[in-house]
């Protein structure tokens, strides 16, 4: 009879499930699953941090809609993919996290502490024997898959990976189907239709739950019929284009319902596809939670969920709607259209809209055209979105970095963004790239990967740049280098901050040592570096950097460590008239 090693097995079970991909770091006992899986045509990349590849994996399951795989070992392997599972569990991807534990002595040890660890971070921990191995993986792949996505977790006892069973002792599971969909109530979306066309302010707010459910045509089609104002949220940048003449991305502040003029409606329509936070709303820190003071407390949200214990978490939905974001979206724009309605272009919301966003755009242009080096964000910021491709698959993490290139990088395609996410994680940025990076290349689109960093940011998985290397990954970073966290000191204030005294009790917390060359670290490993300081290196450098496929390129943009995003209104500014705003009545419809 035919004999095959758990290793082979869980290799095998993987790829039945269409897992394509895998990351890690391999150790005893699981290098024999890292070769099983090559040898079944699982692309698998050798990561430099566990956390790293958590991410990666997470984001394979975003942009492809299957899980992407996650190998550590037991102990310190499996503690530094947490950050990774719970940043997929926030975000709701789909991510599997296979570990094995060395030996089956130790099984309750190991069990024990992995439930303890898993259960926190995962929807589904799983420990395994030989002749399940099929079994397991199927259902791990599921439950990462249905309902609310998430991350799985599949135990493997090490003495497993090199023991044989006969083939026919294993239980073989046929691939899992796609996630089933589910429609809303019919008479809820009358309801949801009354909110809405009794709203004098309407604002559709997309998130990433609409580019995870493949809902851009049908959003397209109900934003344009209803004639509907949309906001993307950051990851829900590209589901509809950024150009888009609906998007009033540059009037955020003013659509957002904090300072509304008129006593009339306000509905934001919350259409979320698969809930975003384990045990919170859509409405999440992005968009302040819906609550005042940044929203008016009688606004009103049409809140579209597929888990049902979702519904209501912060601000009760003036209507509910239970299930698939693409689905309900088609059955809103049906009856839309069977009702003909459609909301007015010459109203006094769209006025105030398009007339926020021509002050912001001068505003922006005035900071972005200034002629200073070293340069500000806006004025990187403005080139860069001259030079990079419009269908390039847009990376960003960092503060400042990440929050002012959300407004001036803009993005056309759906799942064209990823960034720091529900859970606001910092370092992910490196492992999404990559994750993007393979995909690209087995996919052969001819995209490109722009990786765009705060210095900060950078730091937290930097050495993930000798991976792109190795893997000959065609990954553009570009880090935003201001010397800081926030903002820095220029070399000269640091070097008479050092001769004070001890630098770990005068220098400022959030500094980071002054023009650090980041760039020579990539030359190290083989790849690309450029330090920049001027626009015209800039543009020779993104020039150089997009024509290269051979390999990750680094430009290192040197800025004014004082540069900041352009000056906000403060809530305590008019806080008065705030009070005063805030007994006006509104409504709410979020898309997510």
């Amino acid at each position: 009879m035919e004999e095959v090693t758990g290793a082979q097995l869980i290799a095998e079970a993987l790829k039945a499930q269409k897992v394509e991909y895998m990351f890690g770091i391999v150790g005893v006992p699981v290098i024999e699953v890292a070769m099983a899986a090559q040898a079944e045509g699982i692309r698998y990349l050798g990561m430099r941090n566990e956390q790293a590849a958590c991410y990666a994996a997470s984001a394979i399951g975003y942009l492809t809609g299957r899980p992407g795989a996650c190998l550590v070992v037991s102990g310190p392997g499996l503690i530094h993919a947490l950050g990774g599972m719970a940043n997929a569990n926030s975000n709701c991807w789909y991510d599997l996290i296979t570990k094995s534990k060395k030996s089956l002595l130790l099984s309750n040890y190991y069990l024990f502490m992995c439930f303890l660890y898993s259960f926190l971070f995962t929807k589904l921990v799983l420990s395994d024997h030989s002749q399940a191995i099929s079994f397991s993986s199927g259902i791990a792949v599921r439950t990462s898959m249905f309902g609310r996505p998430g991350a799985c977790y599949v135990d493997i006892p090490g003495d497993m990976v090199n023991a044989k069973v006969e083939r026919k002792d294993v239980r073989v599971v046929s691939c899992c189907p796609p996630p089933p969909v589910s429609l809303a109530y019919p008479g809820a979306i009358i309801d949801a239709l009354s909110v809405l066309r009794a709203a004098k302010r309407p604002l559709v707010v997309i998130g990433k739950g609409a580019a995870y459910g493949r809902a851009e045509a049908s959003l397209r089609d109900l934003v344009e019929v209803g004639g509907l104002p949309f906001l993307p949220t950051p990851m829900g940048k590209g589901v509809l284009p950024d150009e888009h003449p609906n998007c009033v991305a540059a009037a955020r502040s003013r659509s957002v319902p904090f300072k509304p003029p008129s006593t009339a409606t306000h509905t934001v329509c919350m259409l979320r596809n698969l809930s975003f936070f384990t045990l919170h709303s859509r409405l999440n820190w992005i968009l302040h939670f819906g609550l005042p003071p940044r929203f008016n407390p009688h606004v009103k949200i049409i809140q579209v969920d597929l888990c049902a214990e979702e519904m209501g978490n912060n601000v009760r939905p003036a209507a509910a709607l239970l299930g698939d974001v693409n689905g309900i979206v088609t059955q809103l724009l049906e009856q839309i259209t069977k009702e003909g309605w459609k909301y007015p272009s010459n109203t006094e919301w769209w006025s105030s809209l398009k007339e926020k966003m021509a002050a912001n755009a001068k505003t922006s242009q005035a900071l972005a055209l200034q002629a200073v080096e070293p340069m500000n964000y806006y004025t990187l910021f403005h080139h860069m979105a001259q030079l990079l491709p419009p269908d390039c698959i847009i990376v960003s993490e960092g503060a400042n970095t990440m929050d002012i290139g959300r407004t001036m990088l803009p993005n056309s395609l759906p799942r064209h963004r990823l960034d720091a996410g529900t859970f606001g994680t910092m370092g992910v940025g490196l492992g999404f790239a990559m994750a993007a990076a393979a995909l690209e290349r087995g996919q052969g689109t001819g995209q490109r990967v722009v990786c765009v960093e705060g210095d900060s940011a950078f730091g937290f998985s930097g050495m993930e740049v000798e991976t792109m290397c190795r893997y000959k990954l065609a990954v553009v970073i570009i880090v935003v280098n201001n010397n800081g966290i926030y903002s820095g000191v220029d070399p000269e204030t640091w070097s008479e901050m050092a001769k004070m005294g001890d630098l770990t009790t005068i220098a400022p917390p959030v500094t980071l040592l002054p023009e650090a060359r980041y760039d020579e670290v990539m030359r190290a490993f083989g790849g690309q570096g450029f330090l920049v300081r001027t626009v015209e290196e800039l543009h020779s450098a993104l020039q150089a950097s997009l024509s290269y496929w051979e390999g990750p390129s680094l430009i290192n943009v040197l800025i004014d460590p004082a540069s900041d995003r352009k000056q906000q209104v403060r809530h305590s500014v008019n806080r008065a008239l705030n009070r005063a705003l805030l007994k006006i009545g509104d409504t709410i419809a979020i898309t997510k």
